[in-house]
């Protein structure tokens, strides 16, 4: 099929689903997963996987196989388990990109439809706007006022014009205008796609938490060489055998630094972000799962987020008077009925009504078996005059037949306002109508005939009462006259309104408690935005203007800001920034892209937002609902305590091995742990459980809390020092048990690690989450990865070959009952402090 044999109808869905099978899915092929040996040699060059292999190299040189054995276990274990949390991150962020995938409008069986971009197929006819990326390579055969940035592909920061001699490219942003065009190459054919094979081999870099995680793990390692060289040089000067020490040292190192700690962080992360697209918030970009813990403002648009992003026209007025419409939604079905006291002349309705289905390029899509509702093709305020002309009995596709457009000036942000050019049915002359806003249109160069000083009451009236108000007008030009805006005949006023969401006052609130400041920002009128801020609890005496930015006011003097353009959203953004704030803002309009990109975490709606705004964005609401943001920052919140509280049980635990090592000889035990098991009880701590508590849940007073700040580190806001006393109860208990059991003449060395071992666990345990008040507490993943690592900690007391083998004895029933008790303290204590902390934090609450 030619260009010029395409039907304005478009493919029938029957035709693309065989050029689909034919040409394949518009997409770029994703690089081949490495493979099972690739994944294993990854794991296998860890640097403490690396020191147990010369460890194995050594204990084989020197004949002690029950050291190879056990080390052998750990290195198979320890990569077994990298490589299936590896596996699962990717099938994880796999998933997100399904989920992140762009959609393109397309004419399919006459009908404009909205699809996934990977099934656009050569032949498509494609529908573009201002916002949309380019989903293929297209050929231009429809084009108003239509200009692409091609940056991404030519490096050219001007964009470019574009008319229907002109080719569009896949991966470009239409920036101006609107336009339609012929898919010619699709997927890796076209210019995207082969610049993209060049780039796929490239694998995602690390997230900033991931890097500062990766330089606290060297530094660690460091630590842990040392002191364990120092164990080994005092086990030396005690005469004890060198090739003993070195496997000892190795051990110990090992224990010491948590080695699965940038896998439970990859983990963590993806899944965390899986778990925000389940509550409808699509994560584009990893980095953005940690930094929601910090965000302290959200700067958000009223229409669409903290609004239903339902457009309605209640209302409508002429100068003979005002209609009102009934009805929901988009559906077409109700009337629009003359106010009984105030009627509206009909004839001067329907002109109005005419006017706004013309000067419109937005459709209604019909109901599906799988959406039984009427929805938005285009700007949602379009469609809702669509839905307005239907209810006066006025037919937009019967119009837009007898009226054909013959030019148009598109809307704009800077503009506020559309004018079209149409013939008329019988005559000569064009008709020519514009839309806007009314400080725009009501003016005495572009609208100076009408009653427009009362125009203009009536809208500041419809403002002040929360409606965004539309100002229409039109006039009559000869046909080779100048195309001009001005000059232009009142028609009327539309009264717009977007409902309130259901929670928008309760999310509002909720961030109040959070400690997160909400920031309104609106290109509606003042009135508008007051009214609005009234009803969700936004209390500020005083909006903030864009001319009042122009004027060079401070953004951060206020937090509802009105008839902002988009570029001084970037203003906001920086200056609430430069403030020391991390900012969260939405946008979904072409011109957001900037400070989308400019925010700490950019979020992008994903039904009424343009397609530019989510790739931009950091994070896509599927739902477009501010409340999905509250549940974002809640697990951005989760998984940045869960890894903090991963650090305080493995480092605890390392920390304690070590000091057990250190003052054991001290207090007469030659050799307080043997190297297997030192490795056994890492393997069994550092391994699930560690996986575990990264995916505890949120503590049910996470958004009671204020953010945490930016500048904090990792082991900051006192957690190093809870680690030490955490690591120092551990290693004093195993001492005591080990010394109690020497002094009654048992098996000392047993005791320290059966009791080393399961005080760590019971650490695991003090350091779950907490559920919600009332609530009967039910098994999770870490009771049960507890409980299995348990199992193992004490199976090898009664399993004879493995007692062998880690060097172990059998207790006697009292002495198990003395490891017990003495193992749980560091838990007790653990408990005991944070029932402490939550009475002194509740004390505090009261008295404020």
């Amino acid at each position: 099929m030619t260009l010029q044999q395409t039907s304005p109808r478009g493919l029938s869905t029957d035709q693309a689903a065989l050029a689909l099978a034919e040409h394949g899915p518009n997409t770029i092929p994703a690089p081949r997963p490495p493979s099972a040996w690739r994944r294993v040699l990854v794991q296998l060059r860890d640097p403490m996987i690396l020191l147990l292999i010369a460890a194995a190299v050594l204990t084989a040189g020197l004949r002690d196989f029950t050291d190879l054995a056990v080390i052998l276990v750990v290195v198979v274990l320890n990569t077994t388990v990298g490589v299936v949390q590896e596996i699962r991150a990717e099938h994880a962020l796999a998933a997100l990109s399904r989920l992140a995938a762009p959609h393109a409008t397309v004419r399919r069986d006459g009908r404009a439809t909205l699809i996934a971009s990977a099934e656009v197929v050569p032949n498509d006819v494609v529908l573009l706007q201002a916002g949309d990326v380019v989903p293929a390579d297209l050929q231009v055969f429809d084009a108003a006022q239509l200009q692409a940035d091609e940056s991404t592909l030519t490096g050219e920061s001007v964009p470019v014009e574009k008319d229907t001699a002109d080719q569009l490219y896949a991966g470009t942003v239409v920036t101006r205008g609107r336009g339609t065009g012929l898919a010619l190459r699709t997927g890796s054919n076209s210019a995207l796609g082969k610049i993209a094979a060049l780039l796929s081999g490239q694998r995602p870099r690390a997230t900033p938490l991931q890097r500062r995680l990766a330089s606290l793990s060297r530094v660690l390692s460091i630590v842990a060489v040392s002191l364990s060289a120092i164990v080994a040089v005092a086990g030396l000067i005690r005469g004890l055998p060198l090739p003993d020490m070195v496997v000892t040292a190795v051990s110990l190192t090992v224990a010491a630094v948590p080695e699965s700690l940038p896998a439970v962080v990859t983990l963590a992360l993806a899944i965390g972000a899986h778990r925000m697209a389940q509550r409808a918030a699509v994560v584009r970009k990893l980095p953005a799962v940690e930094t929601l813990g910090a965000v302290t403002i959200v700067a958000t648009d009223k229409t669409g987020t903290l609004t239903q992003g339902i457009m309605q026209a209640d209302r409508l007025w002429t100068e003979c008077g005002w209609s009102i419409a009934t009805g929901t939604g988009y559906d077409p079905a109700g009337d629009l009925r003359p106010l009984a006291d105030r009627p509206a002349d009909r004839a001067t309705v329907r002109r109005l009504l005419r006017d706004v289905a013309l000067c419109n390029d937005a459709a209604l899509r019909l109901p599906t078996d799988d959406d039984p509702v009427w929805r938005a093709i285009g700007d949602p305020t379009e469609a809702a005059l669509l839905t307005l002309a239907h209810r006066g009995a006025v037919d937009p596709d019967e119009y837009r037949a007898a009226y054909p457009r013959t030019h148009e000036v598109p809307f704009d942000s800077t503009r506020k306002r559309m004018t079209t050019f149409h013939e008329q049915p019988g005559r000569d002359d064009i008709l020519v109508i514009g839309k806007g806003a009314p400080e725009v249109m009501l003016t005495p160069d572009v609208t100076p005939y009408g009653d427009i000083t009362r125009a203009k009451g009536v809208a500041a009236e419809l403002s002040e009462a929360g409606y965004r108000v539309l100002a229409v007008a039109d006039k009559l030009m000869s046909p080779g006259g100048p195309r001009t805006e001005d000059q232009l005949h009142l028609a009327g006023l539309i009264a717009i309104t977007d409902p309130l969401r259901h929670n928008a006052a309760d999310v509002v609130a909720a961030f109040g408690r959070a400690g997160i400041g909400l920031l309104l920002i609106t290109g509606d009128a003042p009135g508008t935005a007051l009214a609005v801020a009234d009803r969700i609890g936004v209390h500020d005496g005083d909006v903030v203007t864009g001319a009042d930015i122009d004027d060079g006011k401070d953004p951060t003097s206020g937090h509802v800001f009105a008839r902002i353009r988009p570029e001084q959203k970037l203003d906001i953004v920086s200056a609430w920034q430069d403030a020391g704030h991390v900012v969260a803002m939405t946008g979904d309009g072409v011109n957001d892209a900037p400070a989308l990109r400019r925010a700490d975490i950019g979020v992008a709606m994903g039904q009424g937002g343009t397609e530019v705004a989510r790739q931009a964005a950091d994070l896509v609401l599927t739902d477009d609902d501010l409340g999905t943001v509250e549940a974002a920052i809640e697990e951005g919140r989760r998984i940045y305590t869960n890894i903090r509280t991963f650090l305080r049980y493995a480092l605890s635990g390392g920390l304690a091995e070590v000091l057990v090592m250190l003052v054991g000889p001290l207090l007469g035990f030659a050799v307080p742990l043997l190297p297997a098991q030192i490795l056994w009880i890492n393997m069994l701590t550092h391994g699930v459980p560690g996986v575990a508590i990264g995916a505890e849940p949120a503590d049910p007073e996470t958004m009671r809390q204020p953010p945490r700040s930016p500048q904090e580190q990792v082991l900051g806001a006192g957690l190093w020092q809870r680690i030490a006393w955490t690591g120092t109860l551990i290693a004093i208990v195993t001492l005591v048990a080990a010394s109690w059991t020497h002094h009654t003449g048992g098996p000392w060395q047993t005791m320290a690690y059966l009791v080393l071992g399961l005080a760590q666990l019971g650490v695991a345990l003090a350091l779950r989450r907490p559920g919600l008040p009332g609530t009967r507490r039910r098994p999770r993943f870490l009771d049960t990865a507890v409980a299995g690592a348990l199992l193992l900690q004490v199976l090898p007391l009664f399993v004879t070959p493995l007692r062998n083998l880690l060097g172990l004895q059998l207790l006697s029933a009292q002495q198990f009952l003395v490891a017990l008790g003495l193992a749980v303290v560091p838990a007790l204590a653990i408990i005991a402090r944070r029932t402490a902390a939550g009475r002194r934090h509740d004390q505090r609450t009261a008295a404020r």
